[in-house]
């Protein structure tokens, strides 16, 4: 037996192993993915807990709560209330400019 048969008959087991690990590595990050998206979820939940002064001061509204708490379970809501406070920032700066 020369050196390329005894690699060719190591090479499947090795490229399984790889799979294997790259299978298990992806379901990791899903899995810790859900959980961090479903434990900012409860933060948002908490956020619905103060007054509206105290969301304005964040550059937030009720009804940003709401549209956040509407999307699916697994996307990441503060996420989406960082782009929300970071368009509506924009937005009235483009409107100081303006007057």
């Amino acid at each position: 037996m020369t050196m390329l048969d005894q690699t060719s008959l190591l090479a499947p087991a090795t490229t399984r192993g790889a799979f294997f690990k790259r299978v298990a590595s992806n379901v990791a990050n899903a899995l810790m993915t859900w959980s961090r998206a479903v434990r900012n979820r409860r933060a948002v939940y908490r956020l619905g807990e103060l007054s509206d002064w105290e969301l304005a001061d964040i550059g937030l509204t009720r009804a940003d709560l709401h549209v956040v708490c509407r999307s699916p379970l697994g996307t990441d809501p503060t996420e989406q209330l960082g782009s929300i406070a970071a368009a509506r920032v924009l937005q009235e700066d483009l409107a100081r400019r303006v007057c």
